[in-house]
């Protein structure tokens, strides 16, 4: 159990398994339903191989993203950190990402061409995906570097402002230099989510500076292990609102900021975004009152991975527990409610305390009830 932003945040891992893309085995893959405007792709933008400092061979990144059924990966491996390179020499820092997408090409995964900028605070870590090419991103100066992946039509974003070994207090501060990035549209989004940590002030960060919010996997070992998978750990993702299944609609949602952080049970991101994959994960199947009486058992289906945790805010007590409601993944969970009378319809509120808009702010939703005949 971590704490997020409640003292009690429960860590419920619901994911799913799947050998190929969305074909579930052993309760594995991640799996979010498609908006009502957008399809909703899980994507996972920050993996390392032995390329730079991972472990793994391309190949095994490619499997571990199928098991999981994510949409896109990017390997965006260390340009200027190569601790493998007396072992594995390899000149064309474009290499990690054609194994992967040869690897892939049998499947439904996509495959992101990308590299870490690898720099001390600041700019600090920062990611280039979309690129075309890697090695014309080995640059000195940390300004050019950004001209040129700009040049190159990337999506750059801010790694692990977060991290110890560069912000000691663990708080992702704005400097000078990231705020001139910003201002020339050279930095597009910010890790809120990296590997085991997230980070309250990178939220803000995001929402302050119009940043597309991102959460990431950052995995150089096995996902499995880093992310205890046999129990119910899940990696973090970033939830991508993107028109098509394309790498041209996931570069154009990107850069619009459609996005929603997966991390730890948890959504996090902008409300617009995060109640778009709320609302579509719940729906109402069953209303029916407990014989004569005002008591009305109301069955709440939910679609998705997420074990959302919810607070009654509505005008009416539960029967059968106080104010929480947890709703399994995948499945259905009946409430009863006390409504003082019988009602043809009525409306619940909830505050979902799993769903994150803005640090210490949670999503609160309606759901409008029609009693069956």
């Amino acid at each position: 159990m971590r704490n997020l932003f409640l003292p009690f945040f429960f860590s419920l891992g619901a994911v799913a398994f799947a050998q190929a893309p969305h074909s579930h085995v052993h309760d594995r893959a991640i799996d979010f339903p498609d908006t009502k405007d957008y399809l909703t792709l899980v994507c996972d933008f920050h993996i390392h191989t032995v390329f730079s400092d991972g472990s793994v061979w391309p190949d095994i990144r490619v499997q571990e993203a199928l098991r999981d059924s994510v949409d896109a990966i990017s390997l965006t491996e260390h340009l200027e950190y190569q601790p493998h390179i007396t072992d594995l020499p390899h000149p064309d820092r474009n290499r990690a990402y054609e194994l992967a997408e040869r690897f892939a090409r049998p499947y439904e995964l996509l495959v992101v061409p990308g590299a870490e900028i690898t720099r001390k605070l600041p700019p600090g870590h920062v990611n280039a995906i979309f690129i075309e090419d890697a090695n014309r991103l080995l640059i000195e100066d940390s300004l050019a570097v950004f001209q040129e992946a700009n040049r190159q039509g990337a999506f750059t974003f801010w790694n692990h402002p977060n991290w110890i070994a560069q912000q000691r207090d663990g708080i992702a501060t704005l400097t000078d230099f990231h705020r001139e990035l910003i201002d020339k549209n050279l930095l597009h989004g910010i890790e809120v989510v990296n590997e085991m940590t997230i980070s309250q002030e990178a939220f803000q960060i995001a929402l302050d500076n119009d940043l597309t919010i991102m959460a990431t996997s950052d995995i150089h070992g096995l996902v499995d292990w880093q992310f205890n998978v046999a129990e119910g750990g899940h990696r973090p993702v970033t939830l991508v609102l993107a028109k098509e299944r394309t790498p041209a609609s996931i570069k154009e949602a990107l850069f619009a900021g459609r996005t929603v952080a997966w991390f730890d049970n948890t959504l996090l991101g902008r409300e617009a975004h995060v109640r778009a994959v709320v609302e579509a994960s719940l729906s109402i199947t069953k209303v029916q009152y407990q014989g004569i009486s005002s008591v009305v058992d109301v069955t709440l289906r939910n679609d998705s991975d997420a074990e959302y945790l919810l607070m009654n805010d509505s005008a009416y007590s539960l029967h059968t527990s106080l104010d929480i409601v947890q709703l399994a993944p995948n499945g259905e969970t009946t409430i009863q409610v006390k409504t003082r009378k019988q009602l043809s319809e009525f409306e619940l509120r909830f505050e979902v305390l799993n769903a994150v808009t803005s640090p210490g702010k949670y999503l609160r939703i309606q759901l409008p009830v029609t009693v069956d005949p």
